[in-house]
C-alpha cells in the first residue's frame, strides 16, 4: 500500500519532463508529441497514479455529484427507484452519495446539511413531510433540488410523484368488482402525500357504489417509517381479528405491509382471496414471488428513478437562467393476480 497519493510532480520527475506537459498528457490535450504523451501515460500507469477530482472540482464549482436521500433503504421499493438514478448518472458521468435517513426528520435535515458541505451539484430527496425547513433553506437559495415521490402543493420545487389517488381509486374499484362490501385500508401517516392520496381514491371508489365506511376503517400506522412495514400490516390485522371487526378486503398503502397482512390471515386461518381479498401497492419483485401472489397497483419504480435524475440535471445545467417549476406525474396501473 501507498503511504500517498502519486501526483503529477511524481510523474514529471520520472518522465524528465515538465509538469505542464505531464497535464497535458493526462488530460489528452493536442499539443503534446505522441511518443511523449504515450510514455508519460505509461508512468502514470507504472506508478499506479490517480486522477485528483477534487482539483478540477475547485476549479470548475462542478462536482460531478449528486446526493439522494431516502427514508428507508431496506424497502424494495426505493431500490427500484435506485436503479433509475444511478442509470441516469452514469449517463451523464455522474457519481452519487446515498443516504437513508430511517423515517427520521432529523436524520433527513442533518443529511442535507451534509450533502450540501460535500458541495454536491444536487439533491434527489424523497422528503418525510413531518417539517419542510430543509426543504424550504433549499428553495430559498435556489439549489437545485428534486422531490421524488412526494407531492406538496403550491411550492417553487421540481417534483416526481405517481398518480396517487388513481392508485388508490383502481386497488379499491377492483375490490369492489371482487364482491367485497366491507374494505379496511392500513396506511402510513396522512401528512405523506402518497397516503393521503391513496387515502384519497379509496374514498372516491366507495363513495361511486355508494358503499358506508368510516374513517376507522382507515388503520393508520405509527411506526412504518422504521423498517417496520411487514410488521405494521401484520399488527393491524391481528387487532382487526381481536377486535372482532368484519372486513372481506384489504387494501395496503404497500406491498410490504400486504405481505404482513397476508401472514397474519394464514395464522388466523383465515383464507387470502377467497374469504378475505388483499390488494398492495408499488409492485416490487417479491410481490409475484409470495404465496399467494400479490395483486397490486404498478409504480414506474425505474422511470420515476430516471426521469428524476433528467429533472436535477437539466436544474442544475440551467439555474441560472431559469426557474420553470416542473411537477410529473407518473401513471399507476393495476396488476391482477391471486391475493384478490
Amino acid at each position: 500500500m501507498q503511504s500517498k497519493f502519486v501526483t503529477i510532480k511524481d510523474i514529471a520527475e520520472k518522465a524528465g519532463v515538465s509538469v505542464n506537459t505531464v497535464s497535458r498528457a493526462l488530460n489528452d490535450k493536442p499539443d503534446i508529441n505522441p511518443k511523449t504523451k504515450e510514455r508519460i501515460l505509461k508512468i502514470a500507469q507504472e506508478l499506479g497514479y490517480v486522477r485528483n477530482v477534487y482539483a478540477t472540482m475547485l476549479k470548475s464549482n462542478v462536482t460531478g455529484t449528486i446526493g439522494v436521500i431516502v427514508p428507508d433503504s431496506s424497502n424494495p421499493f426505493f431500490s427500484e427507484v435506485f436503479k433509475g438514478i444511478d442509470k441516469a448518472a452514469r449517463e451523464n458521468n455522474y457519481q452519487i452519495i446515498i443516504m437513508n435517513s430511517e423515517g427520521l426528520y432529523e436524520n433527513e435535515e442533518k443529511f442535507i446539511k451534509t450533502l450540501l458541505e460535500r458541495r454536491v451539484d444536487g439533491i434527489l430527496l424523497f422528503p418525510m413531510q413531518k417539517s419542510y425547513e430543509g426543504i424550504k433553506e433549499l428553495i430559498r437559495e435556489r439549489y437545485p433540488v428534486v422531490l421524488v415521490g412526494r407531492e406538496i402543493d403550491s411550492w417553487n420545487v421540481d417534483e416526481i410523484f405517481s398518480d396517487e389517488t388513481k392508485g388508490g381509486y383502481l386497488a379499491t374499484k377492483y375490490l369492489l368488482e371482487k364482491g367485497c362490501k366491507k374494505i379496511k385500508m392500513i396506511t402510513d401517516q396522512l401528512y405523506n402525500s402518497a397516503s393521503f392520496g391513496r387515502v384519497k381514491g379509496f374514498k372516491k371508489a366507495l363513495k361511486e357504489k355508494n358503499i358506508d365506511f368510516s374513517e376507522a376503517d382507515i388503520k393508520i400506522c405509527d411506526r412504518i417509517h422504521e423498517g417496520y412495514h411487514v410488521r405494521a400490516g401484520y399488527d393491524k390485522v391481528l387487532e382487526m381479528i381481536e377486535k372482532k371487526e368484519k372486513f372481506d378486503g384489504i387494501f395496503c398503502y404497500n406491498d410490504l405491509i400486504a405481505y404482513g397482512a397476508i401472514k397474519a390471515l394464514k395464522e388466523k386461518g383465515i383464507k387470502v382471496s377467497e374469504d378475505v381479498s388483499v390488494v398492495g401497492y408499488d409492485d416490487i419483485a417479491f410481490s409475484q414471488l409470495i404465496e399467494p401472489q400479490l395483486t397490486t397497483i404498478r409504480v414506474k419504480k425505474i422511470e420515476m428513478g430516471y426521469e428524476a435524475f433528467n429533472m436535477l440535471y437539466k436544474k442544475i445545467n440551467t439555474k441560472k437562467v431559469d426557474n420553470t417549476i416542473v411537477k410529473k406525474i407518473l401513471d399507476v396501473e393495476l396488476v391482477i393476480r391471486k391475493s384478490a
